[in-house]
């Protein structure tokens, strides 16, 4: 770990992402990003032949309230990114802390995904996950492409939520949250 700012070489970003000679590391690029920690979702969508898709992911964030916009990102690279490139709509699942084991099932590559999960066809038929601390039910209104990732962005046109704990990552790892009443309680 290095405290030091890490200041590249200042050069043409747009020649940067298309000849990929950026001076970051990306391996260290990503131990910095793990410092901020995020909430788990699950996306999911529909596939043309109804074969239901997700995956785990983290790079989900809202956008605007009115209107009720959220966005997400995808690699480039994903088995997956076709089926969310053509499906009019997606859900997005906000995990609780006891749903660790689904969002490492849904982040490995697997026939069926599915299999032994509760879940019921949402708008265009994206599968809604049962037991989820939210959920956002979205039309897929634009993507953009940036560096190696596609970004989704969505319009929520349904949610749900309780009140359950969320689970968190940060630093490759799970974790919950506690306020500051939470941990003058803890011994």
């Amino acid at each position: 770990m290095n405290d030091l700012p890490k200041q590249p070489a200042i050069s043409d970003p747009a020649n940067e992402l298309a000849s990929d000679s950026s001076p970051i590391d990306p391996r260290d690029f990503r131990n910095a990003l793990g410092t901020y920690g995020t909430g788990v979702t699950i996306i999911t969508a529909m596939a043309a032949d109804g074969k239901p898709y997700g995956i785990t992911c983290n790079s989900f964030a809202s956008v605007s309230l009115n209107p009720p916009l959220v966005l997400w990102s995808l690699g480039f690279y994903s088995s997956s990114l076709p089926v969310f490139q053509n499906a009019s709509h997606f859900a997005v699942h906000i995990l609780g802390t006891s749903q660790q084991t689904l969002a490492n099932k849904f982040a490995k590559s697997s026939e069926d995904k599915f299999a032994g999960v509760d879940w019921t066809p949402g708008l265009g038929n994206a599968p809604v996950l049962a037991e989820s601390v939210a959920n956002f039910q979205c039309r897929s209104v634009n993507r953009y492409y940036g560096g190696d990732h596609v970004i989704f962005l969505g319009a929520v046109e349904a949610y749900a939520y309780s009140a359950k704990e969320p689970l968190l990552f940060a630093r490759g790892g799970y974790g919950r949250f506690l306020a500051d009443d939470e941990r003058k309680k803890s011994p």
